[in-house]
């Protein structure tokens, strides 16, 4: 991969701190190497160690989905970095279910937890600082899959349809402290985390799996030919933080070869 240059032949995120959630692997892990590639130093966080967190981060476990774990990667993310200037919030995901009403209530509260309220509750924690330095850059990761919902996966997209309304609003509201929120709302994209989801959904009623991975789209198939690649997302999520989108805010990139949105 290509370093990441300004005009000036400077790395573009030289200086900034960056944050990333669920960055230990696919989306994730692509975008903090490309903000490392960048120039920035960055922290990530799962719920685990892996072992594949990218070399040249940071790495702290915290479970986001609740206070404490919020408040815990907060803290380590001011000790660590002495502050956050690019926050990503990556983490998320839930189990498909046959339909709505075979979703229960503690998987509806899950996800909200890690797909919300786990965003709302770091921007909350940290953009404190962004606002005093007067300066900082949120993306929020959301689903290409929220226009178009499907049954097996209503509470999912239901916290992703949530999470785009916060972030324009958030976005409206920071935009005086020269603070920009931004989505970007992938589709079909060849991360582990996906490959496991789609193998869940072709298990719940033995259909076939090549139906089970492309759910949305009538004849089964991504305009652009493929499915996207974790550095499709990032590259989109890196855009969004650097200088280059800086008249960018409360806007939305979906980045998904066309599979959702070809109306």
């Amino acid at each position: 991969m290509a370093t990441i240059e300004n005009g000036s032949g400077t790395r573009e995120l030289a200086g900034k701190r960056a944050l990333v959630t669920g960055g230990s692997r696919g989306i994730g892990a692509a975008v903090v190497r490309q903000l490392l590639d960048a120039g920035a130093e960055v922290l990530t966080t799962a719920r685990s160690a892996t072992g594949t967190v990218p070399e040249g981060a940071a790495f702290v476990a915290a479970d986001v989905r609740t206070r404490a774990g919020a408040q815990a990667l907060a803290t380590a993310a001011q000790k660590m970095l002495g502050g956050v200037d690019i926050l990503v919030h990556n983490a998320g995901g839930a189990r498909p279910h046959r339909g709505s009403s075979a979703i229960p209530d503690e998987e509806w509260q899950d996800a909200l937890e890690l797909n919300l309220l786990a965003a709302v509750r770091l921007d909350s924690l940290l953009t404190p600082g962004m606002r005093e330095r007067r300066s900082g850059m949120i993306v929020h990761v959301s689903s290409a899959a929220v226009p178009t919902p499907v049954a097996p996966f209503l509470h999912y997209t239901a916290a992703k349809a949530a999470l785009e309304n916060y972030s324009r609003g958030l976005a409206a509201e920071l935009a005086p402290f020269g603070i920009r929120v931004n989505t970007v709302s992938p589709g079909r994209t060849a991360t582990p985390g996906g490959e496991a989801t789609r193998e869940q959904w072709a298990q719940l009623d033995a259909v076939d799996r090549d139906v089970a991975a492309a759910p949305i789209a009538a004849d089964g198939s991504v305009p652009l030919g493929r499915e996207g690649r974790p550095d499709d997302i990032a590259d989109a999520v890196l855009f969004l933080v650097s200088d280059r989108a800086s008249w960018l805010t409360g806007s939305g990139l979906v980045v998904d070869g066309g599979e959702f949105h070809r109306g």
